[in-house]
């Protein structure tokens, strides 16, 4: 199995319930430890490490974190990234404090993109199992994942597709 099936695998049978609870916002959501300990059962039966990594990219006029995910089999390595910026006027908080929060949101967008995470409302929990139309942000990540040797039935399996949409993601 290539890297980009271990990857599809991953995609396709990845569960992590949005089991945090903002109170402040009143919602419930996923962290990034959440996902990595989700990815955990699959590290040794693919033979894969996943890693995140940082960059400060930008100063001027705020700070800017850069993210990347990674997924390796030793040999081969795929990519995803997440840019955030850093509220150094967050009330409430000190410099090392905004930039955790910011490093935070970044590491989970990037193993969100990289692992074709929905940020939506989980069907289990709505108890909805149809598949879900996607976002012009979903649409970009499958168009991504396309171009770097994804295969069309792993988005399929997870997403309805309109004959249109089917077309312009197989004809990249």
């Amino acid at each position: 199995m290539n890297l980009n099936e271990k990857l599809a695998t991953i995609q396709t049978k990845f569960k992590s319930k949005k089991s945090r609870f903002n109170s402040f916002g009143k919602y419930n959501f996923r962290s990034a430890e959440d996902i990595l300990e989700a990815t955990k059962p699959f590290l040794l039966e693919l033979g894969v490490s996943v890693v995140v990594s940082e960059n400060l990219i930008s100063t001027d006029p705020f700070p800017i974190i850069e993210s990347k995910a990674t997924i390796t089999d030793g040999t081969d390595a795929i990519h995803a990234t997440a840019v955030v910026g850093v509220d150094l006027n967050q009330k409430g908080m000190q410099t090392p404090q905004q930039f955790g929060s910011a490093s935070s949101y970044g590491k989970k967008y990037a193993l969100g993109n990289l692992f074709l995470i929905d940020d939506t409302q989980d069907s289990d929990a709505t108890n909805n199992h149809d598949k879900s139309s996607m976002t012009t942000a979903q649409i970009v990540k499958a168009k991504e994942y396309i171009k770097s040797g994804g295969n069309i039935s792993t988005i399929k399996s997870k997403y309805n597709l309109t004959p249109e949409l089917e077309k312009e993601l197989t004809t990249l």
